[in-house]
């Protein structure tokens, strides 16, 4: 599937010519500035987003129970190899962003009013993880990146919360945890606390700094 989404990226910006420096950030502001303002509050809401994974795939399983093979899938994607890890936490994330934000949600911003176009593309990402226990995160997610693109004209931001997430969740694997059998709503309450504060922290700090709306995207 990466090699696929990366074949596509190649073809979409050869034909469209458009260099890696257009597609990651597109945004006239400076790259470093977008890292050093925007990616320290994007990293607050990580928290509140993996508890939020957890309890949505706990209430899914509970109502669609996972099967043996689908145990193994999941079980498969944070395994503690190298390659598993340098897949899921560092390409996977960086194609996926080039793929759905940087080609797929900026074509529909050039077509549809933005609230359609986030929509779109978060539909898109979430159909394209093929299980309905990503599909929902997925597509909730897709959502907070797409807005974070729409505003800040760039990949960073949205690289670094995907990947961040991505990293979250295999780190908790990896220290003995199971993703499909975590139990969301036993984690101690002060812990849902100090996620939804950190979160709520981040999203002011967004929402004041990418509170100017910038031009459509070309």
């Amino acid at each position: 599937m990466l090699l696929g989404n990366g074949i596509l990226i190649s073809g979409v910006m050869h034909v469209r010519a458009i260099t890696y420096r257009d597609l990651v950030h597109p945004s006239p502001s400076s790259a470093w500035a977008t890292v050093i303002f925007l990616v320290p509050p994007v990293l607050l809401l990580i928290p509140l987003i993996v508890f939020l994974d957890f309890a949505l795939i706990e209430t899914l399983q509970g109502i669609f129970p996972l099967s043996s093979w689908e145990e193994q899938a999941f079980a498969n994607m944070v395994t503690d190899t190298l390659p598993a890890i340098v897949a899921t936490c560092l390409i996977a994330p960086l194609v996926e962003e080039m793929l759905f934000r940087g080609i797929l949600l900026r074509s529909f911003l050039n077509q549809y009013p933005r609230g359609v176009a986030i929509g779109y593309s978060a539909l898109y990402f979430g159909f394209a993880h093929l299980n309905i226990y990503q599909f929902y995160l997925a597509f909730l997610l897709g959502l907070l990146l797409g807005w974070l693109f729409e505003r800040s004209r760039s990949l960073v931001p949205c690289i670094a919360l995907h990947m961040a997430v991505n990293g979250t969740v295999v780190a908790w694997s990896v220290l003995g945890g199971s993703v499909e059998n975590a139990v969301a709503f036993e984690i101690p309450a002060i812990a849902w606390l100090a996620a939804a504060v950190a979160a709520l922290t981040g999203c002011l700090i967004l929402r004041r700094l990418l509170r100017q709306r910038p031009g459509r995207a070309g």
